[in-house]
C-alpha cells in the first residue's frame, strides 16, 4: 500500500502523456509562469513578423517593386538565421522504469527507430517543393491584390488546413469545426464579389482574378503544408525534438529557396532588377533596407511559430497565425488608405468569428484531456 502511494506521489510531479488512440500521445506540461510569458512572446513574435513582413511586401510592390520571384524569395532567404538555434542544447528524454510517460512497447520501438536518410531527403524535396510553389502564390496575390484582401483570403488557411487534417491526419469534425469551415469559405467567397476598383492601381480584372485565385491557392497549400508537417511527424520523423523541428523548416526552405532562383533566372527577372532598384521611388537604401526587412521579419515569425510548436502545438500556433491576419487590414487602412467598408468588414467579422470557434474547440478539447489526465493520475 505504501509503494502504491509513493508511485501516485511520484508519478504526479511529472508531465503526464495520455493515449488517447493508436497513433497519438497527448503529452502534458506544467504550465507555469515563464511558460505563459514565453508564449506571450512567441506569439508576439508571430503576430509582429507576419504583420510587418506582409506590410513590407506591399510597401516593395507600391513604391516600384515588381519581381515576385525575388518577393518569394525574401520570404525564405533568412532562414540561414535558424541555424544558430541548433547550438541550443535541448535535455534528452528520461527513459527505462523512471519514465513517467505512458506509452506502448510498440510506440518506444516506433520512436527508436531513425528514417532513412531517403525518407527524410524525399520528405525534405516535397516539402521544399510545396513552400516555394507557396511563396510564389503568396507573392502574385500581394502583388495584384490590396493588402486587406489579401490578408481576409490568406485566413482561409485554417479552413484548408482542416479539411486537409480530416483524410491525412483523421480530424475529426466537431460542430465548432465545421462552423469554422462554413464561417471562412463564407468571408472569402464574399471577396469575389467587391469591385476590382479598390485594388492597385493598373490592375486590371483579370490580373485581380489571378491575384485572388492564386492567393486562394496558396492558402490551400499553406493548409496542406501544415497537414504534411504533422503526417510526416507522425509517420517518418516520430519525434518533435528541438532539432527534428529544425531539420523540417530548414532543410524544405533550403530546397525552396533553389527552386525560386531558379526560378528568378529562369523567368528573366533577375536582368531587370537593376532598373528597379535605381527606379524605386525610396531610393536605393530603402529598396535593400525593405528587402533586408522583410527577410527579417519573416524569419522572426518562423521562430515564433516554432516556439510555439515545442510549447504548445502546431494547432495553437496555426491559430496565433491566423488571428494575426485581420490586424493587417488595419495597419493597412493607416499606412496604405485601403478602403475598409461593406463587404470587406463583414468578411473581416465573419473571419474572426471562424477563429474564435476553432480555437474555441481547441479550448474544449485541452479541458477533455486535462479530465483524462486527472484520472489517470488519480487512478
Amino acid at each position: 500500500m505504501t509503494n502504491d502511494q509513493e508511485a501516485k506521489e511520484e508519478n504526479s510531479s511529472h508531465p503526464t502523456s495520455i493515449i488517447v488512440n493508436t497513433q497519438a500521445t497527448i503529452t502534458f506540461k506544467p504550465k507555469n509562469f515563464w511558460w505563459w510569458i514565453r508564449v506571450a512572446l512567441y506569439s508576439l513574435f508571430v503576430l509582429s513578423g507576419q504583420s510587418v513582413g506582409t506590410l513590407l511586401g506591399t510597401l516593395y510592390y507600391q513604391k516600384g517593386g515588381n519581381s515576385k520571384w525575388l518577393a518569394a524569395l525574401v520570404q525564405l532567404g533568412g532562414f540561414p538565421i535558424l541555424l544558430l538555434l541548433y547550438f541550443i542544447p535541448t535535455p534528452k528524454q528520461p527513459s527505462g522504469p523512471n519514465n513517467p510517460h505512458v506509452q506502448t512497447d510498440a510506440q518506444a520501438q516506433s520512436q527508436s527507430q531513425s528514417p532513412s536518410l531517403k525518407s527524410l531527403a524525399l520528405v525534405y524535396l516535397s516539402l521544399g517543393t510545396i513552400v516555394a510553389l507557396n511563396g510564389y502564390l503568396y507573392s502574385v496575390g500581394l502583388l495584384y491584390l490590396p493588402v486587406s484582401t489579401y490578408s481576409l483570403i490568406c485566413s482561409s488557411q485554417l479552413a484548408f488546413n482542416a479539411l486537409f487534417s480530416f483524410f491525412l491526419n483523421a480530424q475529426k469534425f466537431t460542430p465548432y469545426i465545421i462552423n469554422c469551415l462554413v464561417l471562412l469559405t463564407i468571408s472569402s467567397t464574399l471577396l469575389v464579389f467587391q469591385s476590382n476598383s479598390e485594388g492597385p492601381k493598373g490592375v486590371s480584372t483579370g490580373k485581380y482574378t489571378l491575384g485572388f485565385v492564386c492567393t486562394i491557392g496558396a492558402s490551400a497549400g499553406y493548409g496542406l503544408l501544415l497537414s504534411l508537417d504533422q503526417l510526416c511527424f507522425r509517420r517518418v520523423i516520430r519525434k518533435e525534438t528541438l532539432r527534428a523541428i529544425l531539420n523540417m523548416i530548414v532543410f524544405p526552405s533550403l530546397v525552396a529557396s533553389v527552386i525560386i532562383v531558379v526560378g528568378l533566372f529562369g523567368s528573366g527577372e533577375w536582368e531587370h532588377l537593376g532598373l528597379e532598384m535605381d527606379g524605386y521611388e525610396l531610393g536605393k537604401v530603402s529598396y535593400v533596407l525593405n528587402l533586408v526587412g522583410m527577410a527579417i521579419a519573416w524569419q522572426v515569425f518562423t521562430i515564433g511559430t516554432l516556439g510555439l510548436i515545442l510549447d504548445a502545438s502546431s494547432l495553437f500556433s496555426d491559430s496565433i497565425s491566423v488571428v494575426g491576419l485581420p490586424i493587417v487590414p488595419i495597419f493597412s487602412v493607416v499606412f496604405f488608405g485601403d478602403k475598409m467598408h461593406g463587404v470587406k468588414v463583414m468578411a473581416m467579422i465573419l473571419a474572426i468569428w471562424g477563429f474564435v470557434s476553432y480555437v474555441y474547440q481547441y479550448y474544449l478539447d485541452e479541458t477533455r484531456f486535462k479530465v483524462q489526465r486527472t484520472s489517470v493520475g488519480g487512478g
